[in-house]
């Protein structure tokens, strides 16, 4: 894929070092697919807290997620969004992950930024650490909110590729995945959790096929231990992290040097037919591939004259492919690209396969 004046100019593959809005603020305009964003959570523990056996947990209690208050976490929010949002392309688009303690802020941030929201989808978690202190519902969902820049925009959405990866059903909203842990969690040097909220790789996975192409930008402001780098690396998307913590750099730079980008043919997904170019059935007639005076049949062999402008003609009505079959269906509407098929050699062949040799001389 051929990169743009704007990606020539990225510090592709790379993790940057300092802060987010910094680090973007001096990264081009309109230059980034997609951004997926983990930020702080705010999480605002209150002293430790332990298991029913007395072991501690390990929570989220490090320094970058902790603020002074909500005021001060609404502008850091409010700060990073318009950094981010000056980098999308016009037709980019950006995940941000959340809970409770924060997610709602951050979507009143987005709307209020310029942001147009597709959807929130809930991550359901299949192994979600259980409530010790029995005084809540166990918290067993994080929320992540998809957005493009702005409303109208043709954001990128592989839809047949999600309804693949769901054994052809069509993708809710709700996603059923498993915590990080086992081996996929990574570890210090003592042993310790490298990360305390690091996703797993199948989060991720559905979220770049879903919503990117190869070759692809995706940024992450929020780089913590990189998988968002790691699956993008694997997946044929280039990546930049921003990340200021050092320990986690190290961690997410040795991680993705480890990583296999899939070969060339396993990068291909599953695309909608909407996707494809479009091709108007007097092509068919202008190249020849059927002649005006040609007759059509339906599955019960009822026929339609081919005219010299692509149209149809059956009993008195004429009109496109799709306005006849209707017509002869008593419908609302009908694709006559698989409703009409023309005689050869004894056989009745769906006129639909000559559109498909037109779209494959496009590509």
């Amino acid at each position: 894929m051929k990169r743009t004046p704007e990606a020539a100019k990225l510090p592709l593959n790379t993790i940057l070092a300092g802060d987010c809005v910094e680090q973007m603020n001096a990264l081009p305009a309109e230059s980034i697919d997609l951004i997926f964003a983990d930020p702080p959570y705010n999480l605002q523990l209150k002293g430790q807290l332990h298991r029913p056996d007395n072991s501690e947990v390990d929570a989220c209690d490090d320094h970058w997620d902790q603020f002074d208050s909500l005021a001060v976490y609404d502008k850091f929010t409010r700060d990073w969004l318009a950094a981010a949002r000056r980098l999308l392309k016009p037709n980019g688009a950006i995940w941000v992950i959340g809970s409770y303690h924060n997610i709602f802020r951050v979507g009143a941030s987005l709307q209020d930024a310029g942001y147009w929201i597709l959807n929130d989808v809930v991550w359901r978690k299949s192994n979600p650490m259980p409530n010790f202190r029995g005084k809540r519902f166990t918290n067993a969902h994080e929320t992540m909110i998809w957005a493009s820049k702005s409303e109208g925009a043709k954001y990128t959405f592989n839809y047949e590729a999600l309804k693949s990866l769901n054994e052809g059903v069509q993708m809710r909203s709700d996603w059923v995945l498993p915590i990080c842990n086992g081996g996929e969690r990574l570890k210090d040097a003592n042993g310790d959790k490298a990360h305390p909220t690091q996703k797993p790789q199948s989060l991720l996975h559905r979220v770049l096929v879903g919503s990117t192409n190869p070759g692809d930008v995706v940024l992450d402001p929020f780089f913590g231990t990189g998988t968002t780098g790691a699956v993008a690396k694997m997946l044929g998307r280039e990546y930049i992290g921003i990340e200021r913590e050092e320990a986690y750099r190290k961690v997410a730079e040795a991680r993705i040097s480890r990583v296999r980008k899939f070969n060339r043919d396993a990068l291909q997904v599953s695309t909608s037919k909407r996707a494809e170019p479009r091709v108007p059935f007097g092509q068919l007639v202008e190249r020849g591939m059927l002649r005006p005076g040609e007759m059509l049949v339906n599955p019960r062999g009822q026929a339609a004259r081919v005219r010299a402008d692509g149209t149809l003609a059956t009993d008195g009505f004429n009109g496109s492919i799709h306005q006849v079959g209707a017509h002869i269906e008593n419908a609302p509407s009908c694709n006559g690209w698989t409703y009409w098929h023309f005689r050869k050699d004894g056989q009745t062949i769906p006129i639909d396969l000559m559109r498909q040799q037109i779209r494959a001389e496009m590509n």
